[in-house]
């Protein structure tokens, strides 16, 4: 069937500016982020009794899924904690590539304020590219949906993180924007999270490629040697 409707409540403002490098799970890494709430939405009654609440379940929209335009249905997929090449069941994973182009993740609520006409959600935790869509916010209940015996298949353990380091340039690079007040320091400290997740292609190991991607306000370029994230320039 189809035919669903629901509405759009309001987006998500991230520094994951593009697809490459968003975390692969929520709560990987601490990243500050927050939900601008669209009206009517945007009525702080709307969050009376939520600052009793730790975490939250957001739902959203893949909207930048390309592929979903298409509709076209895929039984299987190629996780990248698999390494990218063996394939199961769509509905064995968390893939981008559902019948459905919804995604569900759990962030910590820092605060809710109004700011001018704005009502914003902080959170921390998120692993939303900026512009999502938020389908819906519910209060995360401990009792009920932390399961300590739960079996997580071959995602049952947190990954491994990498040595994360500066070149020489990317270091001078750093000291000048610290010392223009052009980015903040938790900024530098965000970023190092993110790439200690090695953001990579499962599938490639090449010591000489080297790879870009857009975080906040920077420009990252990065590669891979002797088992380290090695941050080339900004």
């Amino acid at each position: 069937m189809t035919g669903l409707k629901m509405p759009i409540i309001g987006y998500m403002r991230s520094p994951y500016k593009e697809k490459f490098g968003i975390p692969r799970q929520p709560n990987l890494v601490q990243v500050e982020s927050y939900i601008e709430m669209t009206g009517p939405y945007n009525d702080l009654l709307a969050f009376e009794g939520i600052d009793a609440f730790s975490h939250l379940w957001l739902v959203w929209q893949f909207h930048a899924n390309k592929n979903q335009q298409h509709n076209q249905f895929r039984p299987q997929v190629r996780p990248p904690r698999l390494g990218g090449n063996k394939k199961i069941g769509v509905f064995a994973t968390r893939s981008m590539y559902r019948p459905a182009a919804l995604g569900l993740s759990v962030v910590k609520l820092k605060d809710v304020q109004k700011v001018g006409k704005d009502v914003r959600v902080y959170v921390t935790g998120s692993d939303l590219l900026d512009g999502t869509p938020i389908i819906d916010i519910k209060p995360y209940i401990q009792y009920s949906d932390a399961l300590v015996d739960a079996q997580s298949g071959y995602a049952q353990e947190e990954p491994a993180r990498k040595i994360v380091i500066w070149s020489d340039r990317a270091e001078q690079q750093k000291q000048a924007l610290l010392a223009a007040q052009k980015i903040l320091p938790k900024t530098f400290q965000e970023l190092e999270e993110v790439l200690s997740l090695d953001p990579r292609p499962a599938y490639q190991d090449d010591e000489e490629r080297m790879y870009g991607m857009k975080f906040a306000d920077l420009d990252v370029k990065f590669n891979f040697q002797q088992s380290c994230i090695v941050i080339q320039e900004l």
